[in-house]
């Protein structure tokens, strides 16, 4: 398998550490979708990060998607998400606001770098902000009431994406969140980042 995307992209990342933690073998090929477009495109016409290239050569995009597959395909069985109904809703839960995250976050990173100062519609931004504190609450909230098992092979899809969302967003747009107001967000991340299979998968 290959991977192709560039890790400071959270989807990407999330999807890398997976892998590795999975224990599967694949190679990552560093391929903006920015800086390389034209090599993305002869890879993927949609020039979409992440894409997954299986060994027949078939591609597969969207982190959850590419995730779904692996874990199905390649390690039935695996412990990265629940098996019980209730644990597993909750760790979907926290999944889905944590995309909600790298979305929102991405989007302001697109606003600001991409479109030129006087095309920034500031209600539109204002809107983003607020979708992007109201995920945060929210998995604070849920790390409040019941925080991850502190250790990389315990944390599941939902910790990785945690860990990876938030590390993101405060590398990318530190002035959209406040730490402060985050600290379980804050420590359960800068936990994750200092385990190996993290390190070895830096985001820059």
């Amino acid at each position: 398998m290959k991977l192709i995307g560039m890790l400071d992209s959270p989807f990407v990342r999330r999807v890398a550490i997976t892998l590795k933690l999975l224990g599967l073998e694949f190679e990552h090929q560093s391929v903006s979708v920015f800086r390389h477009w034209d090599a993305f495109r002869e890879i993927n016409p949609v020039v979409k990060a992440p894409t997954l290239i299986e060994d027949d050569g078939q591609t597969l995009m969207e982190s959850t998607l590419i995730l779904d597959y692996v874990l199905n395909a390649k390690k039935p069985g695996s412990s990265m998400l629940p098996a019980e109904p209730a644990q597993r809703f909750r760790a979907n839960r926290l999944i889905a606001l944590s995309l909600a995250i790298c979305e929102k976050a991405v989007q302001i990173v697109y606003e600001h770098n991409l479109r030129p100062a006087e095309k920034l519609h500031q209600p539109w931004m204002d809107r983003v902000h607020t979708q992007l504190h109201a995920a945060c609450a929210e998995l604070e909230h849920e790390l409040e009431s019941e925080p991850f098992a502190m250790d990389e092979r315990q944390f599941g899809l939902a910790g990785i994406t945690v860990a990876v969302a938030w590390n993101f967003t405060t590398a990318f747009v530190p002035d959209a969140v406040s730490v402060e107001k985050y600290p379980k967000l804050q420590a359960f991340s800068a936990f994750a980042e200092q385990q190996p299979t993290f390190v070895a998968t830096p985001a820059v």
